[in-house]
């Protein structure tokens, strides 16, 4: 297996390249050395991500009269959660104007292509290779940005608008796996790409996962997917204290700066989890103010209504759904005896 995790800045066709750009040519000079078969190659890139800068020709890619309209700052962004109301004090981007928002998220939209080009470099070495209908190829991402919805920049690990949870996962099967192109809207989980792998290599598992493979979803479009999905964010209060006795002052300067400030007061909350239907989420907040939302009817996800009588039984659902899933993944047997057993 080949990590591309990090790599000196270096210099290419007479341009000095950033980091994902070196992660790229190597991962295309690892393709084009005809490495022994079978082969896992991770390629692991910062981009899109903040700083919010991206070079020519990618700045001037993304027309800025055509983006999509970004979600509104609510009136009241403290009933969506206390976190994303210090999110926006500390960030102070209340006055920006909508011409200013428009920059950053064009100039974010041009890191995507970036993205979307590199890849597709690497895709065509694996052509040129003859290696692309034979392989697997994964596309996923860890989570998302506000990128200027509910006025907030950047994230935290303890908000879960679909802005930042629900992300791209692209998979091609190789040409051995049926596969019927085209989107699919079920729900997934980042866990369900291991179990993908493992189903798709014959690999067997050696602890216990909660992943569910995707290959029937591939082949079939109307194959059932997720009911509920789930995530979580932040560390509980005894392990607040370890976390940040011994971090660094944040810097204003530095990224995720007013995430960091409110990880330093625990203002905002410790821990968080997130329970995710079609229609319905519902996020349950270890010291604050709990999250519910219907997505059929607020997909923007703009009027919390955790305290609404009428949203009494869907409450009550959601909670009985976190808690089935705690329960069936809070404890896990080792596959293997320890050597105390005979």
């Amino acid at each position: 297996m080949v990590q591309l995790y990090s790599s000196e800045e270096r210099k290419h066709e007479g341009v000095y390249r950033d980091i994902d750009w070196g992660h790229v040519l190597d991962a295309i000079e690892f393709i084009e050395s005809k490495p022994p078969e079978p082969f896992c190659l991770f390629l692991a890139l910062g981009n899109p991500h903040p700083p919010y800068a991206v070079e020519e020709p990618y700045f001037s890619r993304i027309d800025r009269n055509r983006l999509p309209s970004r979600i509104p700052t609510p009136e009241d962004l403290g009933a969506k959660s206390t976190i994303h109301k210090q999110l926006a004090e500390l960030s102070n981007m209340q006055n920006w104007s909508e011409e200013r928002w428009n920059e950053l998220r064009a100039v974010y939209y041009g890191q995507c292509a970036r993205v979307d080009d590199q890849f597709g470099r690497v895709l065509d070495a694996m052509k040129r290779a003859g290696l692309y209908d034979d392989s697997a190829v994964f596309f996923f991402s860890d989570h998302g940005d506000f990128t200027g919805d509910y006025g907030l920049v950047q994230k935290t690990d303890r908000a879960f608008d679909d802005c930042l949870v629900r992300v791209p996962m692209i998979i091609k099967p190789p040409k051995s796996h049926s596969c019927t192109p085209g989107i699919r809207e079920q729900l997934v989980e980042l866990v369900d790409f291991q179990a993908t792998v493992h189903a798709m290599t014959g690999i067997a598992h050696t602890h216990t996962t909660f992943g569910r493979t995707l290959s029937d979803n591939l082949a079939d479009p109307g194959a059932a997917g997720r009911e509920v999905v789930f995530s979580e964010g932040g560390v509980s209060k005894m392990h607040w204290k370890r976390t940040q006795e011994n971090a660094p002052e944040p810097k204003p300067t530095g990224m995720y700066w007013a995430g960091h400030m409110i990880d330093r007061s625990m203002s905002a909350g410790s821990l968080a989890t997130m329970c995710r239907t079609d229609a319905y989420k519902y996020v349950k907040r270890s010291d604050q103010r709990d999250e519910l939302y219907d997505l059929q009817n607020d997909p923007s996800e703009l009027q919390n209504r955790i305290d609404d009588p009428a949203m009494t039984a869907v409450l009550t659902d959601m909670k009985e759904r976190m808690l089935t899933w705690y329960h069936e993944t809070c404890d896990s047997i080792p596959f293997d005896n320890d050597k105390r057993e005979s």
